[in-house]
């Protein structure tokens, strides 16, 4: 399993540490979005910037509609079927349960490991960035509700 982690956040007012856990993890701009596998380092920088960020439990069928709409290569190219087939030898959604399973990386790929999303359609939730998923925001951790957020955001 992985997470699907989106900064939602800016970076004005930012402690040092936090910002520098925000790099670690790729997220340098707002609507920024990293895919990180579900292990304890990964958990604890995700919960270290929890303020900052969403996160949750993204599925293969969600995963695989970023990769082909928003995923990159080098020099700003899109992401399709024969590229993937000719530099990993599998299919766009073989590639997907790879990723999410852990056996492989998205650098090890082509595939750049930031995906750079819209703005949510129709806006976040009814009680905006600043408060926690939990009580109506958008921030922290919403479990499988991610995928809805990155269907809005695609």
């Amino acid at each position: 399993m992985a997470y699907a982690v989106i900064r939602v956040r800016g970076s004005v007012g930012v402690k040092k540490d936090i910002a520098d856990t925000l790099k670690m993890l790729r997220l340098h701009k707002v609507n920024h979005c990293v895919i990180v596998p579900e292990n304890e380092h990964y958990v604890g920088m995700v919960k270290k910037v929890k303020d900052f960020v969403t996160y949750g439990e993204v599925d293969n069928e969600t995963f695989e509609k970023l990769i082909l709409k928003r995923g990159r290569l080098a020099g700003n190219n899109r992401v399709s079927e024969e590229i993937v087939k000719e530099s990993t030898d599998l299919s766009v959604s073989e590639l997907a349960e790879k990723v999410m399973s852990g056996e492989i990386k998205l650098k090890d790929t082509e595939v750049k490991p930031v995906f750079r999303l819209h703005p949510p359609r129709k806006g976040y939730d009814k009680e905006g960035i600043k408060r926690p998923f939990s009580v109506g925001g958008a921030l922290g951790y919403r479990a499988g509700k991610i995928n809805d957020l990155i269907i809005k955001m695609m």
